[in-house]
């Protein structure tokens, strides 16, 4: 949700910079276009960097048949995305 935002802000500041020629005394619509821009570039890259560290877990469960005893055994784990062990 936040890379969608980010988008919509850079979009929203670039339309106010290029797009739209009105001249307001109290205000200065570049200024503002330039200020959306930068904030959805930031909100852009923080939404990028928040996915890439999300974790994900994963659930496995096994069972077998113990050779030695004929009893049934299982075997819960849980991993995350950055984990080998299982």
């Amino acid at each position: 949700m936040s890379i969608g935002s980010g988008i919509a802000l850079f979009v929203i500041g670039a339309i106010l910079v290029f797009a739209v020629n009105v001249d307001v005394p109290w205000v200065n619509l570049d200024m503002v276009g330039y200020i959306l821009m930068g904030a959805g570039v930031i909100i852009f890259l923080i939404g990028i960097v928040l996915l890439a560290r999300r974790r994900r877990t994963e659930s496995v469960s096994r069972t077998y048949v113990d050779p030695a005893t004929g009893e049934p055994t299982t075997r819960r784990s849980v991993s995350s995305s950055g984990d080998d062990t299982l």
